[in-house]
């Protein structure tokens, strides 16, 4: 199968490729989709797939507009508040499923459906050309770093899958947040993204809490709960200490014979860079929209350099940096240094 990449004057094909059944990627703010028609069973198994993705993992179903009584068996009123305020963007709402709307592989077994409203013009477009909302896991091969451009989606996906629309780089580069509006305690957080608890709660009040993982006998409710996400084949370090932390560790797997590869701010970079044989830089310390906006690009280019080991740079687990750091928590295989037990 040939890969096509298609543009805005292209996409009445790419909507008529969907409709048949195939898979075509599309951009959004986040990452890249790789987008089935979500009524459509066949399709919606081919997308778990091609990607190598674990069928007890639900997926996001992504509509062009904020009419969505359709597809939910109903539309509680905090999420009229939701949608109104950050639709579209980067938030997805967990909703009571409707029955005989999508196909069944799209919720994995569960009777709540997960809608999103992508911030991206072409994507809307589609969409709406379709006729029917999207499934749109990342459009990557499952476990492997989200694709934030066209080329990242080719890497991994080119034969495997009818076209990429090609919107460019995106803005945010972390997936959305996911709120469980279902639960019976109040509204959670099953991923973290760049809709905030601090913007969420102005909205609807106080959260009932996170639930950012699962057990490993659970099914999980959301993406990015269960499995492990976003890591390059060779492990990655995470490092949340200090320069003599980042000194100890380098002079370790040099003492060793490794090859380095860091990701990390210019800070970090500007002291402990010639000690790597690859670095990729995520911004300014202070930049974690940057950092974010960069972290899997970076993931991705150092996984293509013939390095041993990937040391990760740490950042704050404020605002957008508790996305960031869910990410590449999930990416990592250890943390350095190891924090003692209290």
């Amino acid at each position: 199968m040939e890969t096509k990449i298609y543009e805005t004057a292209t996409i009445d094909e790419a909507a008529e490729l969907l409709k048949a059944g195939q898979l075509i990627a599309f951009p959004t703010e986040t990452v890249y989709g790789l987008g089935a028609i979500a009524s459509n069973d066949e399709a919606v198994k081919n997308v778990y797939k091609v990607k190598g993705r674990p069928s007890d993992n639900p997926l996001i179903v992504h509509v062009s507009d904020r009419e969505i009584a359709e597809y939910v068996a109903f539309v509680p009123q905090q999420a009229e508040a939701l949608m109104e305020a950050f639709w579209p963007g980067p938030l997805t709402l967990i909703f009571p499923m409707k029955e005989g709307v999508f196909a069944p592989t799209v919720t994995a077994g569960h009777n709540t459906v997960a809608l999103r409203m992508p911030a991206q013009e072409q994507t809307l477009e589609l969409i709406r050309k379709t006729g029917f909302p999207l499934v749109g896991p990342s459009a990557n091969t499952s476990g492997k770093p989200s694709p934030t451009t066209a080329q990242h989606v080719m890497h991994d996906l080119s034969g495997k899958i009818a076209g990429i629309l090609d919107g460019g780089e995106t803005q945010i580069g972390l997936e959305s947040t996911v709120l469980d509006l279902t639960n019976a305690a109040g509204p959670v957080i099953l991923r973290p993204g760049a809709i905030t608890e601090v913007q969420l709660e102005p909205i609807i009040g106080k959260l009932a809490g996170s639930a950012q993982s699962t057990n490993e006998a659970d099914a999980p409710k959301a993406p990015g709960m269960k499995y492990q996400h976003y890591a390059p084949a060779q492990p990655v370090i995470l490092i949340d200490g200090t320069a003599a932390d980042w000194a100890a560790i380098i002079e370790a797997y040099r003492g060793e014979g490794k090859q380095i590869g860091i990701l990390a701010s210019e800070e970090q970079l500007d002291i402990h860079k010639d000690a790597a044989l690859a670095t990729y830089s995520l911004g300014l310390k202070n930049d974690v929209a940057a950092a974010s906006q960069r972290l899997y690009a970076g993931l991705r280019y150092l996984d293509e350099q013939p390095v041993d080991v990937i040391l990760a740079e740490a950042y704050d687990l404020a605002g957008l940096g508790k996305a960031f750091m869910n990410r590449l928590e999930k990416a990592a295989s250890s943390k350095y240094p190891k924090k003692q037990a209290e």
